[in-house]
């Protein structure tokens, strides 16, 4: 009999209404981008300094760190607890897929440094260029590696230093860095393949009605998306082969 996979989902972002209602939250939205059946995937609301006691992080193949609207470079407890937690998981060689404040967050433990986005805040679909000459043929990528890949991408931070051994995979007009991983346990995007159309529209909304965005931004984030849509199928398989070690790593 083969053991069941078991992943952990670090959820650094609380349940929107939206997502809430037509997702039944952040938690299934995950699960049914990277998780596969038969498989066991707990979540824990790190953002609400819920985290799995040390001892346990043994237990699981693979772990997830979700995006947030709070900065990754802050020292809110949470965050440093999160930190020291993804210290632990590199030391102890687990695979960590880390998406956006996740991608900053690894590379913050690693030595890292990450700040404000220089070039400013992004929310749209996006292209960002597959550095091809550091993806082997066969790797979680597969055999064809693509030139670019379409996703939707929704940040003001970003990480601006790389850390000691880390290897770009990926960049963009506006950011060096969309795209990176170390060693073969480590991998981070800086863009969101687990956003949907719908998702991005609800945010565009919200944050329009709060201020935080002007409406000239919002009609270009929707704009992005009015005759194209993220290249999902591609990004999820990616994550699925690191996550799951279905092809040789890099």
């Amino acid at each position: 009999m083969v053991d069941q996979k078991k992943f952990a989902l670090f959820l650094a972002t609380p349940d929107s209404e939206f997502v809430k209602k037509a997702y039944g939250g952040y938690h299934n939205v995950f699960v049914e981008t990277f998780g596969d059946e038969g498989e066991h995937w707990d979540s824990f609301r790190v953002v609400e300094g819920e985290f799995p006691e040390e001892k346990d992080l043994e237990k699981y193949d693979g772990f997830v760190i979700s995006g947030s609207s709070h900065d990754s470079f802050q020292n809110d407890e949470w965050i440093l607890k999160l930190c020291d937690i993804v210290k632990k998981l590199d030391e102890m060689k687990k695979k960590v897929l880390g998406i956006c404040f996740g991608h900053q967050i690894i590379a913050r433990v690693r030595g890292g440094t990450v700040g404000r986005a220089r070039k400013g805040p992004e929310l749209t679909l996006g292209n960002i260029t597959i550095v091809k000459d550091a993806i082997t043929p066969g790797s979680y990528f597969g055999n064809e590696i693509p030139d670019s890949i379409a996703i939707i991408k929704l940040h003001q931070d970003e990480v601006l230093v790389l850390p000691e051994n880390a290897k770009v995979l990926a960049y963009s007009d506006k950011y060096e860095v969309e795209m990176f991983t170390i060693e073969d346990h480590l991998f981070c995007i800086q863009g969101h393949p687990e956003y949907n159309k719908e998702i991005l529209f609800e945010i565009v909304d919200r944050v329009l009605r709060l201020g935080h965005i002007k409406q000239e931004m919002a009609d270009a984030a929707k704009a992005s998306m009015e005759n194209k849509g993220a290249d999902r199928k591609l990004l999820e398989t990616i994550c699925k082969n690191f996550l799951k070690g279905r092809v040789p790593a890099n």
